[in-house]
């Protein structure tokens, strides 16, 4: 395969050679694929290298027909199925995944975030619904269908090239029995919508605002649950579970203008398939980390053992699955995973609240690891005794003046910052990403938000990633 066979089907399609050819190597795929861009005079355009014939003819007829039904996907300019090349419509740069990456903070995630995603759901349906029910899926590829096969290749993916290579022990047969009750419970599913199969934040580009999506090649018909899952369970987006629930939710609202849509009978079945995703991508992770010894794709597994922490806490599966359940405990507690997790010791993230508790309480851990510090400050001078502080919070300058001037308040923030401190360092020895610190007062409006601003200011100061709320001040 030639990149001059690239720059023959620009030409072919804007009638001038490129003058600017580059390797975008920070999209290259787990499969192999060469991604290039290609640009002259103002025209651009993207131009992809892959010798699986199949698989390419799938994107190409995929494309064609999401595009006769008006979906945002890029226009095929040209194609040399024989070279095993092809040139479409360029995007831009700007993936979902780097959108979210840049406008978040720690759990805190932007609003125009949500709304880009919000707007990605509402299209799904039409994907899986009104394009899914014409599509050819004679030429899916590698099967049409996510079938029984289809789900005992994610299976077994997993156990080998994961569970095996990370050292977890488990009774084969029970493990094969769980996975066949598991399988049963999918295919109860109704089958007959497109799967996309890898609809991820990295695959769904934003152009002025408004989603694009690319790398559905392998699409096959399927259930409507996979695909949601596998955009919010995505590992390293990260996406805390309050957020998680709005998304779902907006992709029903949308989904019930397409089909007679029973929320509960869709719900029962999601998680089942929310677990599977997780499996087929720990599968590929363990593949190309572990086996293909590619460090980088071990990234994503603290990301995915944080998921599989949040489902093991709070949700019940609809069967019994005991001996995948214990691998699942066994590798979030495994030494061998856990320095993965810990050459990711910058992800750490110290999520600092302030809270009332006399109002709200404090908030709850929904991280699953449970480690942290609730301080009571309603020890400390009250300045919402005083009439000029009363309008006021403990983010203005008056009232850290007058805090900052209390003795008391000096030497209690000084223990405070002296145990997080200790805790911060061990935290990231052992590779956990999780640690809360809340502070509350009467009214969650002065001492807590004071101490709240000043400690997240202070472990910022040592390169901390520090994801800050005030409860009570949101509610205002």
């Amino acid at each position: 395969m030639s990149i001059e066979i690239l720059k023959q089907l620009f030409q072919q399609h804007f009638g001038a050679l490129p003058l600017e050819v580059r390797s975008l190597q920070g999209n290259l795929s787990a499969s192999g694929r060469r991604i290039i861009r290609l640009a002259a005079s103002g025209n651009s355009a993207i131009g992809i290298l892959y010798p699986v014939r199949e698989e390419n003819v799938a994107f190409l007829e995929f494309s064609r027909h999401f595009r006769r039904y008006g979906l945002p996907v890029p226009e095929i300019y040209a194609e040399a199925l024989e070279h095993g090349a092809y040139i479409e419509e360029d995007l831009g740069n700007t993936t979902l995944f780097e959108f979210l990456s840049e406008n978040r903070d720690g759990e805190n995630v932007s609003l125009k975030v949500i709304e880009a995603y919000r707007k990605a759901v509402a299209v799904l349906p039409k994907f899986q619904v009104q394009a899914g029910r014409a599509l050819d899926y004679s030429v899916a590829y590698p099967r049409a269908s996510f079938d029984e096969q289809s789900i005992a290749w994610d299976l077994n993916y997993f156990k080998y090239y994961f569970l095996r290579l990370a050292g977890i022990s488990f009774n084969e047969q029970a493990l094969e029995d769980d996975f066949h009750h598991l399988t049963q419970l999918l295919l109860e599913a109704d089958r007959e919508y497109f799967l996309y199969r890898d609809f991820q934040s990295r695959n769904i580009m934003l152009r002025d605002g408004e989603p694009w999506f690319l790398d559905y090649q392998g699409g096959r018909r399927g259930a409507l649950q996979y695909d949601i899952a596998s955009l919010l369970f995505d590992a390293k987006a990260d996406l805390p579970p309050k957020v998680r629930q709005e998304l779902l939710d907006s992709y029903l609202d949308a989904l019930s203008e397409s089909v007679p849509l029973d929320r509960a009978a869709f719900t029962r079945l999601f998680y089942p398939f929310v677990y599977v995703r997780i499996m087929q991508a720990l599968g590929a992770y363990g593949f190309r980390g572990f086996y293909e010894r590619k460090p980088l794709f071990l990234q994503s597994v603290p990301y995915a053992l944080k998921n599989v922490r949040w489902l093991l806490n709070h949700v019940e599966l609809p069967i019994p699955v005991p001996a995948l359940t214990a691998a699942f405990r066994e590798m979030l507690s495994s030494d061998k995973l856990m320095n993965v997790e810990a050459s990711e010791r910058s992800a750490l993230v110290v999520r600092v609240f302030s809270f009332s508790f006399h109002r709200g309480g404090p908030p709850q851990d929904d991280s699953g690891h449970g480690g942290g510090f609730v301080f009571d400050a309603r020890s400390l001078p009250n300045p919402g005794r005083e009439p000029r502080f009363k309008a006021l919070t403990g983010g203005d300058a008056p009232v850290i003046e007058y805090l900052s001037q209390q003795e008391s308040v000096r030497q209690y923030l000084a223990n405070v910052r002296s145990l997080v401190d200790a805790s911060v360092d061990n935290y990231r020895s052992r590779g956990f990403r999780s640690l809360i610190v809340a502070f509350g007062c009467t009214g969650g409006q002065h001492r807590s938000v004071y101490l709240a601003n000043q400690l997240a200011e202070h472990l910022r100061s040592k390169g901390v990633d520090v994801a800050l709320r005030h409860l009570e001040l949101e509610k205002m």
